[in-house]
């Protein structure tokens, strides 16, 4: 194990501790890379995260980003469904949190290694990447079970166009 592999391993151990959850691995995804850690480039970068005031596993989102390098802020809002519209999230890929990296909106539970692509590639024709919904075993939403719900990242467009991140 390496020691960037280390540093990943103990920063969500912790997440998952503090949330109350039992670490278990779950399967990759269609478009992402799992066994690809974040990128030392998140070193420095910010991620602005919006929540509402209800969801508690935005916090433990977001403690997975600031353990990955991420400077995380979190502002906690009401107009959740506002701040989505702001950013151009479409309605069929709204999860709890939205967050702001680079001009990019990431929504929901995003895996950090997209997040760390997106920011490396910079795609032009794209607004922002999502996990719609609350997927079991996605970042910040591990079960003490270890159950999983198949999930894709997705990315959108300013003209409303939809596609898998990558594919």
């Amino acid at each position: 194990m390496n020691r960037r592999s280390l540093i990943a391993a103990l920063g969500a151990g912790t997440v998952v501790w503090l949330a109350g959850c039992d670490a278990a691995p779950r399967p990759p995804v269609a478009g992402e890379d799992a066994a690809t850690p974040p990128e030392p480039a998140a070193r420095g970068s910010s991620i602005h995260v919006y929540r509402d005031p209800e969801c508690g596993c935005c916090e433990a989102w977001a403690a997975i980003a600031r353990d990955a390098g991420y400077a995380v802020t979190v502002e906690s809002r009401t107009d959740m469904s506002a701040i989505k519209a702001r950013h151009g999230v479409p309605d069929e890929l709204h999860s709890c949190h939205t967050a702001i990296a680079d001009g990019y909106a990431i929504e929901g539970h995003v895996p950090l290694a997209s997040v760390a692509r997106l920011l490396a590639e910079r795609p032009a024709d794209i607004r922002g990447i999502a996990v719609p919904g609350m997927p079991r075993g996605s970042p910040g939403m591990e079960m003490p079970d270890g159950s999983v719900d198949p999930y894709r990242v997705m990315a959108f467009g300013a003209a409303g166009r939809i596609s898998v991140f990558g594919a």
